[in-house]
Parts: C-alpha cells; sequence; structure tokens
C-alpha cells in the first residue's frame, strides 16, 4: 500500500512540475528573453500581420522576387510542413524542375538557374535564397519597379544575411523583407 502511495504521489508531483511548472517557466522566460521570436516572428504594416520572418510565402508578380518552390502542403502552408520526399531518380521530380528551370531560364537567358530556385528546402517553409537566387532576379525586378538596377542590388546587399555565428549555414536573403522593403520604396 505504500508503494503504490508512493507511485501516486510521484505521478502527481511530476504532473505537476513537468506538465505545469515547467512549460510555464520556459514560456515565461521566452516572453521576457525572445519576446518577438517567441510570437512567431510575425510583421506587421499598418496593424495588420503580413507575415512572418520564419515561413516564406509564394511571390508571382514580377515586380517581386521570387521564393524556392515548396513542398509544404498547399503553398507555404506551416501545418503540412515536409519535404516532397522524391528522390534524384524521380521522373516527377526531374520533369518539375525542369519544367520550372526552363521558365527561370527564359526570364535571364544568359545566366545559369540557381539551384534553390528549382529545388524545395527540406522543411518546405524556407523564407530564404541564397545570394545568387536574389542576384538572378536583379533585372527583372528593376525592370518592373522602373528601378535601377544598382538599387535593387544595394537593397539585395542589404537583405543579405551572413552565417549564423560566422561559421553556421550560408549566407541567405530573407525574400519577404527584401519584397516589404522595396514596397516602400
Amino acid at each position: 500500500m505504500k508503494d503504490l502511495f508512493t507511485s501516486i504521489l510521484m505521478l502527481v508531483v511530476l504532473t505537476v512540475a513537468l506538465g505545469i511548472v515547467y512549460p510555464f517557466a520556459v514560456w515565461g522566460v521566452s516572453q521576457l528573453a525572445f519576446s518577438h521570436k517567441a510570437n512567431g516572428s510575425l510583421i506587421v504594416r499598418d496593424g495588420n500581420v503580413v507575415g512572418s520572418e520564419l515561413i516564406g510565402q509564394t511571390f508571382t508578380s514580377p515586380g517581386y522576387f521570387h521564393s524556392r518552390p515548396s513542398a509544404a502542403g498547399n503553398g507555404y502552408d506551416a501545418g503540412g510542413s515536409s519535404g516532397s520526399n522524391l528522390g534524384p531518380t524521380s521522373k516527377k521530380l526531374i520533369d518539375r524542375i525542369g519544367v520550372d528551370a526552363e521558365t527561370m531560364q527564359a526570364e535571364n537567358p544568359n545566366a545559369k538557374v540557381p539551384a534553390d530556385l528549382v529545388t524545395t528546402s527540406a522543411s518546405g517553409l524556407d523564407p530564404h535564397i541564397s545570394p545568387e537566387a536574389a542576384e538572378f532576379q536583379i533585372v527583372r525586378v528593376a525592370k518592373e519597379r522602373n528601378m535601377a538596377e544598382s538599387e535593387v542590388r544595394q537593397m539585395v546587399q542589404k537583405f543579405t544575411e551572413g552565417r549564423q555565428l560566422g561559421f553556421f549555414g550560408e549566407p541567405r536573403v530573407n525574400v519577404l523583407m527584401l519584397n516589404l522593403a522595396l514596397d516602400r520604396k
């Protein structure tokens, strides 16, 4: 009987400690120290949420930089985050990349199409493109917005993030942040 009571007491104590106290402590620290990130890194313009710094969006207008293709659900659906799981020998993947590459090549016939403009990220939600992918699109965006290419290039450089801690990952450009800055011009 003593063992049963001890077991029930431990169940209650651990449930309260690990199921209530610990989650609220982590939530409280995150709200105090990293409030913007803890709440989804939402971007608000004129009182409306226009997106998140962490989740990509589809941009199809020629006046915007285009994101990587997404394999997550319908577009950049965070509820359906996943890669396509198509392997390098998949005919479906090869056909899709071929069509996307032809479309991109027609936009900029004298340049090599960067891989990240025709391949999806592992999560399907990546909001970033490589600086090379942004460079590839500068001519189109500048022409559509009646801006000098040098001005658009400066904007891309301004929104190019370096490696995290100087050595993790690759340089990248947040497409949503860049497009919003272009809209303010």
